[in-house]
C-alpha cells in the first residue's frame, strides 16, 4: 500500500452560517447554467447565486464562463466572503446569509429539512466545498446529495427540527462563536450545549477511517488493483513498470 489514502475527518470546529428553509434543491444551491464549466474550480462564487443576486447580473457573469473571475476583484458593498470575491461589480446583492459579513469565513452550514433535493448534480456540494463549507448539519438531506458530500469529505449530520431551529437562532446571535461537530463522539457542541447527532454509520466510518475518497483508496491499493486487472480476460494491460496500463492511472 502507498500513503495516498485520504485524510481522516474526525472533527470540524468553525464558525457557522444558517440557511433557513425546507426543500432547498440543488438548482438553488448552484443554478444549472453554471454547470457548463469544464472543472469545478470557481463554482464557489456561484453558490446560492439566484438567492444572493438579482437579475441585473451581466450575462458574462451569469454564464459562469470565467469572465466573472476577472471582475471579482471589484468591490462588493455587501461584504463578501474573503475567499470568494463578488461575482461582478454590477451584481445587485440580495439578503442572504452567504452575503452577510458576520458569516464571512463560516465553514459549518446549518440547514433545515430535505436539503439538497432535486437533481443529483454533484456540482451542488462542489460549489459549497469551494465556498468553504466543511460540514453540514440539518434536519434531513437528500440521499444522493449526502453521498456526493461524502465523496468530498463533507460530513452531513442531522438533528431534530427544534434543535436545528435553536441552533440557527444561536448562530445568528453569536456568529463568531465556534460550532463543533465531533464525528467520533457523535455530538455537536455550541455555547454550553452538547447535542447527540445522527450520522449515517457508513459515512461516519468512511470519514473517520479515511476511506471516503475512493480514488485515493484505489491508489493506496495499487498492487491489488493491478493483480485484479491482470486476472480479467477483457482488460488489456502492459508491463507493471510502464505507465500505459489503465490500472496504473
Amino acid at each position: 500500500m502507498t500513503d495516498e489514502r485520504a485524510a481522516t475527518v474526525e472533527r470540524v470546529s468553525a464558525s457557522a452560517v444558517p440557511v433557513r428553509g425546507n426543500d432547498v434543491d440543488t438548482d438553488q444551491i448552484i443554478p444549472a447554467r453554471f454547470l457548463k464549466a469544464v472543472t469545478f474550480d470557481g463554482l464557489g462564487q456561484f453558490a446560492f447565486f439566484d438567492q444572493r443576486f438579482d437579475s441585473a447580473t451581466p450575462k458574462g457573469s451569469r454564464d459562469g464562463d470565467g469572465d466573472s473571475a476577472a471582475q471579482s476583484a471589484a468591490h462588493h458593498s455587501s461584504g463578501q466572503r474573503p475567499r470568494e470575491e463578488a461575482v461582478g461589480a454590477t451584481d445587485n446583492p440580495l439578503e442572504h446569509p452567504f452575503n452577510e459579513e458576520r458569516f464571512a469565513g463560516a465553514s459549518l452550514l446549518v440547514v433545515n429539512a430535505n436539503f439538497g433535493c432535486g437533481s443529483s448534480r454533484e456540482h451542488a456540494p462542489q460549489a459549497l466545498k469551494r465556498w468553504g463549507i466543511d460540514a453540514i448539519v440539518g434536519e434531513s438531506f437528500a440521499e444522493i446529495f449526502a453521498g456526493n458530500c461524502l465523496a468530498l469529505g463533507i460530513p452531513t449530520a442531522t438533528l431534530d427540527p427544534d434543535s436545528i431551529s435553536s441552533l440557527q437562532a444561536w448562530i445568528e446571535r453569536n456568529p463568531a462563536e465556534p460550532v463543533t461537530l465531533d464525528l467520533l463522539e457523535g455530538v455537536l457542541e455550541y455555547g454550553d450545549r452538547t447535542l447527540e447527532v445522527s450520522i449515517d454509520e457508513s459515512h461516519r466510518r468512511a470519514l473517520t477511517e479515511g476511506t471516503w475518497d475512493t480514488t485515493s483508496l484505489m491508489r493506496s491499493n495499487r498492487a491489488a488493483v493491478d493483480e485484479t486487472a491482470r486476472s480479467l480476460p477483457y482488460v488489456q494491460t502492459e508491463s507493471t513498470d510502464g505507465d500505459a496500463t489503465g490500472a496504473d492511472r
